[in-house]
Order: C-alpha cells, then structure tokens, then sequence
C-alpha cells in the first residue's frame, strides 16, 4: 500500500521542488514548438507575421495559464470527496 505522507523535510500541503522542476523548461519548448508552427504556416501562406506572434500568444499564454492552475491547485486534492448527500 502506498503512504499518502509528505517525503521527509517536507510539511504537510507543502510540494517538493522537483515537483515543479520542469515548468521552466515546458514553457520554453511550447513557446519555440508554436513559434515555429507559426512560422512555418506564415512561410507556406505567405501572412508573415501573422501566425508567428499568434504562436507566441497561444504558447506563452497558455503554458502560463497551465502553469498557474498547476501551482495554484489545493496541494490535499486526494482529500476530497465527492459526497453528494445533503449538508444540514
């Protein structure tokens, strides 16, 4: 069965950093994979830069919004049930 405690040094709702080592990194690739999505449709429709910034904006802003969700989450999310029945 698997310990639902914190890692040791870590307090309870706290999350370890190699949680969210790879955001960095998933921001970069995003915003370069739809940059040059971006490009390569401007270069084949000729709309130079259209699709360029509009790989920017989606890629940036989106891997940002993921990963503000992300960071923002409740940190107990295995706590919580789904109890339908009445609360009085």
């Amino acid at each position: 069965m698997r310990d639902s405690k914190p890692p040791k040094g870590l307090q309870d709702g706290e999350v370890s950093p190699w949680a969210l080592a790879g955001l960095g990194m998933q921001l970069c690739v995003s915003i370069l994979l739809f940059v040059w999505v971006g490009g390569w449709l401007d270069r084949r429709l000729g709309t130079a830069p259209l699709f360029l910034l509009g790989g920017v904006l989606v890629g940036g802003g989106g891997t940002f919004y993921l990963s503000y969700r992300r960071l923002t989450s409740p940190r107990n999310s295995h706590h919580h049930t789904n109890d339908s029945t009445p609360k009085s």
